[in-house]
C-alpha cells in the first residue's frame, strides 16, 4: 500500500483488533525532543560523556558493552537515565492511544522512554511489563509494575485494561534498561522458544494483528524482537514506513505479512485521528 489510508485500520484499532508497536521514532512526533528519538542520536549522546573505540562509537550496543565493561554498568545505566531524564512529553499519538473509548489491551514500545506510560497515567487500570537486564536481576527476565509504578505480580496482569509492553526496559519506573550486547545475547538466546516474552503478551496477542509505527526493521535486532513478539498472532499487520526500504526490510514484511503504508508517520497519525471511532463495547 502507498500514500492510501485504510480506513478499516483506525476501526480495527479502535476496537482491540490491532496492536500498536511504537519504536523511537515515535518521539519525533512530541513538542521539545528533549530525549534521543533514534539509536544513533542516544549513543551519540553517552560516548560524548564516556570515550569508546571509534569504531563502535556508532553502535549502540557495542558501546554500551564497552562502557559496562570497562566503566561498569552504574555508568551505563545513569548514562541512560541522564538521556532520559526529562520529563515525559507525550506525543500526540500517545495521547490519542491513551484516550480511545476502549482501552487497548496491550500496546507494545521498544524504546527506553516513559512517554507512554504518562499518557496513560491519568487511568488507574493499565500497568507495566517491562524487560530487565540479567546482568542486575539474575534469573528474571521481566517485571511487573502498577500504575502507580509500584512493583506488581505477574498474575496481577490480567486485570488490567491495558498491558504496556516494555520489551528493551524503561527510565520509569525503575531505569531498566536491555542495551548491551550481553543484555541481547542473553534475550536472545531463549527468545526463539518465547521464555522472555510474558505470559499476558502471549494470550493477548493471539489472533491480533500489529501495527508498527516510528519503527524500522534494518538490523537483525529489531526485525528478531518485532518478530518473536508477534509470532502466534493473526497472518496480516501494517508498518508505516516511508521512502526507501533496505534489501532486509523489504524482505522481512513480505515474510511477516506486513502491509506497508508508505507515508510521513505524522500524516498517518493525523488520518488515524480524524477517522470515526468504533462503538464502546458493552462491558459485561
Amino acid at each position: 500500500m502507498s500514500g492510501a489510508f485504510p480506513g478499516s485500520l483506525a476501526e480495527d484499532l479502535a476496537a482491540g483488533r490491532i496492536v500498536p508497536y511504537l519504536g523511537p521514532e515515535v518521539l519525533n512526533l512530541a513538542p521539545g525532543g528533549k530525549v534521543p528519538s533514534s539509536p544513533e542520536a542516544l549513543v551519540e549522546l553517552m560516548t560524548a560523556k564516556v570515550t569508546v573505540p571509534h569504531k563502535i562509537r556508532k553502535n549502540l550496543t557495542a558501546a554500551s558493552q564497552y562502557i559496562e565493561n570497562f566503566k561498569h554498568r552504574k555508568t551505563l545505566v545513569g548514562l541512560l537515565q541522564e538521556a532520559f531524564r526529562s520529563p515525559p512529553e507525550p506525543s500526540v499519538l500517545h495521547g490519542f492511544l491513551a484516550t480511545l473509548p476502549n482501552p487497548l489491551p496491550l500496546i507494545v514500545d521498544v524504546w527506553y522512554d516513559a512517554g507512554m506510560a504518562a499518557a496513560l497515567a491519568s487511568r488507574r487500570d493499565f500497568g507495566q511489563v517491562q524487560g530487565v537486564s540479567r546482568a542486575e536481576h539474575l534469573g528474571d527476565w521481566v517485571h511487573y509494575f502498577r500504575a502507580d509504578g509500584t512493583r506488581a505480580e505477574p498474575e496481577e496482569a490480567a486485570g488490567w485494561a491495558t498491558l504496556l509492553y516494555k520489551p528493551l526496559g524503561s527510565v520509569a519506573p525503575a531505569s531498566n534498561f536491555i542495551v548491551s550486547d550481553s543484555d541481547y545475547v542473553e534475550v536472545l538466546t531463549e527468545i526463539d522458544i518465547q521464555t522472555p516474552i510474558p505470559e499476558r503478551v502471549k494470550e493477548i496477542r493471539t489472533g491480533r494483528r500489529f501495527l508498527f509505527l516510528g519503527c524500522r526493521f534494518r538490523n537483525q535486532l529489531e526485525r528478531s524482537y518485532a518478530r518473536q513478539i508477534m509470532k502466534r498472532s493473526g497472518d496480516r499487520h501494517f508498518a508505516v514506513l516511508e521512502g526507501g526500504l533496505t534489501r532486509n526490510e523489504a524482505r522481512f514484511i513480505e515474510e511477516q505479512g506486513i502491509e506497508r503504508i508508505d507515508m510521513p508517520l505524522a500524516e498517518f497519525v493525523a488520518g488515524l485521528m480524524g477517522a470515526p471511532a468504533a462503538p464502546r463495547r458493552a462491558v459485561a
